[in-house]
């Protein structure tokens, strides 16, 4: 993401503020059932947030505690920046709450934001260190993430979702060492979709790097590349195909 926010002309417009929260609120549950089809889940760990179109101090997530697989529109609660419950009686995962409540305050350019502690994400983020743009995939993150280089624990404190805000800055991805991925967008869809495609590209790495000494593309031709595959728009589409897949699989997410 860049601090100056591209032309989002195509995300979907509402005849009103009900109808946009519940579009939201839909690819949420949506995005927790992709992630638990994926194995995105971790016991208790994880969550994706979308803000509030009308409250902007508030977003939608995960009620602690919930299996990703079982998530539906009805399950998802609401809170505010103080950390209290205004739709919902479920309880808030407080690791939740300490980061995103700082990045949405932080970005308000951010209307959706994910992380859990996927395999292939976590393992990367142990080498504390950016990811390589060695495929055309990896090049939609190729100077659009950073490394929170400093792990010290379950983040419960806001000041550490704080600091993980202020090292985010104007990016749209972060590697949490030896936690986990971090990613922004513009909508649920770019959102999920970036945390998707990273957690693959995560993946490609390794492997990689395990088999042999992977050749670079070129600086230029990455930051070209990202253009393509990276931009919100490129996102978003891409995140389509799953939606129609998982709402045809599993219709029940919507209720």
């Amino acid at each position: 993401m860049t601090a100056l926010a591209p032309n989002l002309s195509y995300l979907p417009s509402f005849a009103s503020i009900d109808d946009e929260r519940l579009h939201r609120k839909q690819r949420l549950a949506a995005a927790f059932r992709l992630f638990g089809k994926f194995g995105f889940d971790e016991g208790i760990a994880g969550h994706i947030t979308v803000r509030d179109p009308e409250h902007l101090d508030r977003f939608w997530l995960n009620p602690f505690g919930m299996n990703f697989k079982l998530i539906k529109v009805s399950d998802l609660i609401c809170v505010d920046h103080t950390g209290a419950v205004v739709v919902g009686n479920a309880l808030v995962n407080q690791a939740a709450f300490a980061i995103h409540s700082q990045i949405h305050q932080a970005r308000p350019d951010v209307i959706a934001a994910a992380h859990s502690h996927s395999l292939y994400g976590k393992a990367w983020s142990s080498l504390g260190r950016e990811i390589d743009p060695l495929t055309q995939d990896a090049c939609a993150f190729f100077e659009d993430h950073v490394v929170f280089d400093d792990y010290t624990g379950v983040v419960n404190d806001l000041s550490e979702g704080r600091r993980i805000a202020e090292t985010l800055g104007t990016r749209k991805a972060a590697i949490l060492r030896n936690h986990g991925l971090l990613t922004t967008g513009y909508s649920v869809d770019e959102a999920a979709w970036s945390f998707i495609t990273m957690e693959r590209t995560c993946q490609a790495q390794l492997l990689a790097e395990a088999a042999g000494t992977p050749i670079k593309i070129p600086a230029d031709v990455a930051r070209l590349t990202h253009s393509q595959v990276g931009s919100p728009i490129a996102c978003y589409f891409s995140f389509q195909p799953l939606w129609d897949w998982i709402t045809t699989e599993q219709p029940d997410l919507l209720n």
